[in-house]
């Protein structure tokens, strides 16, 4: 795992991306979500996110973008949070236990075209947008 400044210089330089990296649970993720889940050792928020899409394609205002947030409490306890929109919570799960090193991170899940030619789940830090 980088260092807590690490992350955050990497994380303050992700804009757009280069490429996009496969998520076994079926979506792709930019080169900013790549360096955050490599750097903080989080691929597992990835796989809480990729857990929830079953039923956020079943709920119509998740189908097209989804809004994630990981907060980290100072008993590093956690909650990771699903919104539809600013404050209307789809989901939410608690986690008793994290080392997640930054207070909070926001990862968005829109349905879009890569390379024009078909529609994926692509998840995004919010500055790749």
């Amino acid at each position: 795992m980088m260092k807590l400044a690490e992350i955050e210089a990497g994380l303050a330089h992700a804009c757009g991306t280069e490429e996009y990296h496969e998520h076994w649970m079926g979506f792709v993720y930019t080169d900013g979500v790549k360096f955050l889940a490599d750097g903080a050792a989080a691929h597992w928020l990835l796989d809480i996110i990729g857990s929830y899409q079953p039923q956020c394609r079943e709920d119509k205002m998740l189908r097209d973008v989804q809004f994630w947030t990981l907060k980290v409490n100072a008993d590093k306890s956690a909650m990771v949070i699903c919104e539809r929109d600013s404050g209307d919570v789809a989901f939410k799960q608690e986690l008793e236990f994290t080392n997640f090193p930054l207070a909070e991170i926001k990862i968005w899940v829109e349905l879009g075209s890569i390379d024009g030619k078909y529609a994926r789940y692509i998840a995004m830090l919010p500055s790749e947008r």
